[in-house]
Parts: C-alpha cells; structure tokens; sequence
C-alpha cells in the first residue's frame, strides 16, 4: 500500500536548518530508499515563495503568500510504501524523530485496483 505523508512543522518557517539537522535527514531519507519504504519525498520552499488558486461558483483567483496560519502549511511530503497503516504511521512517528516537532498527516492512496468493476 502507498500512502502519502505530509508534515506540517510545529514552528514557523526560520530559515534553512542547520548542518546537524540536514545530515540526519539525509540519513534518514537514505535508508528509506535503500529499503524500498520510501518511494519519493520533497521539501518545500517558504509560503512566502507559493500561492493558492481557488475555484468557487466559476470564478478563479490567486493569493499570493505567505499564508497566515503557519501549523497548516506544508513544509514537505514523501510517499511510501507501507504494509499497512499501522506500519505507515510508525514511519511517520520515526519521520519526526528525525525532523522534530510537528505533524505528519498520513493518507493512503487509491490504487487502480480500488477501481476496478465489482
């Protein structure tokens, strides 16, 4: 099973992190792939840098950020490779060990099997 997790830091955006802190991520990230668990994980950028596009009865509009509640925005995400969603989230428990306060939010994702005519 493939779910989707989303970290939302537990502190405002302060800057890139320290050598320390990019090393054990690394490391972390390294063997998630060397194990077949982690399939595909980015950081973002500031939301200062992003924007939100909304469609509501037609009409689209764009407001540039940064966003004002910072323990909503998404500071980055990885896909993964779980057995289950228990096994998921104990990934996601060792994923803020190593990133530190926060919140990862956990969604499996459908499968074209999940679709196929019952």
């Amino acid at each position: 099973m493939r779910f989707m997790m989303m970290y939302k830091p537990g502190r405002e955006e302060r800057g890139p992190p320290s050598a320390e802190h990019i090393a054990a991520m690394n490391a972390f990230i390294e063997e998630g792939f060397r194990s077949g668990v982690l399939l595909l994980s980015e950081g973002l950028q500031p939301s200062a840098r992003g924007a939100k596009v909304r469609l509501t009865n037609g009409e689209t509009t764009v407001t540039d950020g940064p966003f004002a509640e910072a323990k909503e925005i998404v500071g980055g995400f990885a896909i993964v490779n779980a057995s289950s969603r228990a096994d998921a989230i104990e990934i996601a428990k060792r994923f803020l060990r190593v990133a530190g306060e926060g919140v990862t939010e956990v969604r499996q994702l459908f499968e074209q099997s999940d679709f196929a005519a019952a």
